[in-house]
């Protein structure tokens, strides 16, 4: 039988898809190309904005009225954060969570079996463990997503994750490592650590992240460990100074900010400060080397109460920072969220607004940024090959590249020479 599916959302969710395209290939199924119809289609939902949760409904619609006969199936963070709502979307015949996923083949054999439409949700618990999906494979990419921890103990004011995902909890370093070491085998030479709250790994366990970093990086043929979405105020000197050590240690951190504004992140009920903030990223460059690390992101826009004067503060602190790359997006309203009852909500016209000013001062302030690289050395992970010689890639600070490499492959790690940026990427020849 074949089987299509439709990721949104985070670096965790891409790995549980390809966890879920693994187990299911193993009992059986194929994966359906592009343009090939399938006997089912599994939507693996993000709601952390409204749009996530519309797209996953529109997907759902569409694959039913195209393929009628088809199984169709809503999993992942919409249903468990949304489980009434998610329940009532009726174009899926089967609707999961992001608890149990191996139930998954099972749920979908009984639908398959009765042609009876099945919700089963199954809730978080207090105390659950990890719960272990490895990866041998990832079809069509050539660096490896690891997920190492799931759920999150914070409360931010506009946030869903917690009631998708739950508490922290983390995985074993043992089994983290015999992973890595089926990946190396498989010829993957970059691995990314994901979670939903990557920091938090280890409060369940007593083993921090950092050790697991480490540790990860003595594993034969891993050249390159980076990172997923970190929070600013839960790395200590100590950390850093020890990942300053680690040299397969990508040093290009995605520290989630949401505002460069102090009020408006007191009121999102953040842990920190604008200033504590820029200080991080400051005592980072300190111990990795002005030039030897980079810094992307994530910001919110229009935040209830987020007045023009907030919104320019915000804005000038991401163009002080020199972001390589900032993830700008409008608040979203969440039903159940502190922040869906605030007052003076912002007009979705002037979120749209100031999205736009937003990304161009993001982008305006990279663009300097990656200019100030040219002429400089780096290493290229050959990604997506646009010819026979002609390759995307990223180097270790996550510089976008486009190089011609005759008679390499996607996957190998190539010295280049940076040139000039297009926006998109920088020009860049082999440094051989």
């Amino acid at each position: 039988m074949r089987v299509s599916f439709y990721t949104l959302g985070c670096k965790v969710n891409q790995n549980e898809t390809g966890a879920l395209e693994h187990l299911l290939c193993q009992n059986g199924y194929t994966l359906a190309g592009p343009d090939e119809a399938a006997d089912v289609y599994i939507v693996n939902s993000c709601t952390v904005t409204a749009s996530g949760d519309r797209k996953s409904r529109q997907w759902l619609r569409r694959a039913k009225r195209q393929n009628p006969g088809a199984v169709t199936v809503l999993t992942g963070c919409y249903p468990q954060a949304f489980p009434e709502e998610a329940a009532a979307v009726m174009e899926a015949d089967l609707v999961t969570g992001s608890a149990n996923r191996r139930s998954l083949l099972a749920d979908i054999q009984k639908v398959l079996d009765s042609g009876e439409r099945l919700v089963h949700i199954t809730p978080h618990e207090k105390g659950e463990a990890f719960e272990e999906l490895p990866m041998e494979h990832f079809e069509g990419h050539t660096r490896a997503f690891i997920k190492v921890e799931d759920g999150c103990n914070r409360q931010c004011a506009y946030c869903v994750i917690p009631r998708a995902r739950g508490r922290v909890r983390s995985r074993s370093v043992e089994s983290v490592l015999e992973e890595l070491r089926t990946l190396s085998a498989a010829g993957y030479r970059e691995v990314v650590l994901s979670g939903i709250n990557l920091p938090s790994y280890g409060l369940d366990t007593g083993v921090s992240l950092v050790s697991l970093i480490e540790q990860a990086a003595t594993v034969p043929g891993i050249r390159r460990i980076r990172l997923g979405s970190l929070e600013p105020d839960l790395l200590s000197d100590e950390d850093m100074a020890r990942l300053a050590n680690v040299d397969a240690l990508c040093p290009q951190f995605h520290l989630s900010l949401q505002s460069g504004c102090t009020a408006t992140l007191r009121r999102m009920r953040r842990t920190y400060t604008a200033e504590q903030y820029a200080d991080t990223v400051a005592r980072l460059r300190a111990a990795f080397g002005e030039d030897r690390v980079s810094f992307t992101t994530d910001v919110i826009v229009g935040f209830p109460g987020e007045t023009e004067e907030e919104f320019c503060e915000s804005m000038a602190f991401v163009q002080r920072i020199g972001f390589l790359k900032a993830h700008v997006f409008p608040y979203s309203r969440r039903a159940g969220t502190p922040a869906a009852d605030f007052p003076n909500q912002i007009p979705e016209e002037e979120k749209a607004r100031r999205v736009h000013r937003m990304q161009t001062a993001a982008d305006t302030a990279r663009d300097a940024l990656v200019a100030r690289m040219a002429g400089s050395r780096a290493e290229v992970l050959l990604e997506t090959p646009l010819s026979s010689s002609l390759f995307t890639g990223y180097t270790k600070l996550y510089v976008p590249v486009v190089v011609s490499a005759p008679g390499h492959k996607s996957g190998e790690i190539l010295p280049v020479t940076l040139g000039e940026f297009d926006g998109q990427r920088c020009r860049a020849e082999l440094a051989l």
